[in-house]
């Protein structure tokens, strides 16, 4: 019995160390299985980030190419900023579409869409889009002013206003090539019937900061537009 009892006390410590050291390696395993799908979601969510900003690049990059009508019931030129009250070179571009169009008779009527920027200006930049206009030969009547807007969507929302107001239905939106899906997407969404856009190629912008900016403004509007869906 004694030898017995003195065996089975020599046994007794090593059959517990394999115990130990199996129960430390199911630790060790579940917390890399743990780690490797934690890594494995977070190149899911990176991936997934980076598709959509190649998606929403490509929207900027590939404007709307839509024939225009013979003729529309309004021109929405929207604005950028103006320099000592005067458009900069970026929103002449935009303007001297705008000119080309009225011009051809695409439309006889003008929404000149912009608040006032925060550079020290004194006009509006619909104020200062006005005044190019009439320096280039659009009478003064033909214009409407929108004064209000400070980002694209205010300047469709509340162009859209105006044009409810006086029975305007049709529209050509003026703008960048870099800015027009965007603005195309807006209009949309705030209700304007069967929305058209004619944009300008840039020469005096530098475009790689405005894309980059134009595709954060895109993702952000993408956001918008889920929470305006939801009645948010």
């Amino acid at each position: 019995m004694k030898l017995q009892s003195t065996v089975n006390r020599n046994q007794r410590p090593a059959s517990r160390k394999p115990k130990s050291k199996d129960s430390a390696l199911s630790r060790s395993g579940r917390w890399i299985a743990a780690w490797r799908r934690v890594l494995n979601l977070l190149l899911i969510m990176l991936l997934l980030v980076l598709g959509w900003v190649i998606y929403i690049q490509w929207k900027v990059q590939s404007p709307p190419k839509m024939a225009l009508p013979d003729h529309a019931d309004v021109g929405i030129v929207l604005g950028a900023s103006l320099r000592n009250d005067i458009p900069s070179p970026g929103l002449q571009e935009r303007l001297d579409l705008a000119l080309q169009l009225y011009k051809q008779g695409k439309f006889k009527t003008l929404i000149v869409s912009g608040g006032l920027d925060h550079n020290g200006s004194k006009l509006t930049e619909a104020e200062g889009m006005r005044n190019y206009l009439m320096q280039n030969g659009v009478p003064q009547q033909q214009i409407l002013l929108e004064p209000r807007a400070t980002s694209t969507y205010e300047n469709l929302l509340f162009s859209k206003q105006i044009m409810d107001k006086r029975g305007l239905v049709s529209s050509i939106i003026v703008t960048h090539q870099f800015h027009s899906s965007r603005s195309l997407d807006i209009a949309k969404t705030v209700g304007l019937q069967a929305p058209l856009v004619s944009s300008t190629a840039s020469e005096v912008l530098f475009m790689p900061y405005h894309e980059a900016r134009e595709t954060l403004a895109y993702m952000k509007w993408e956001w918008t537009k889920l929470l305006l869906k939801a009645g948010v």
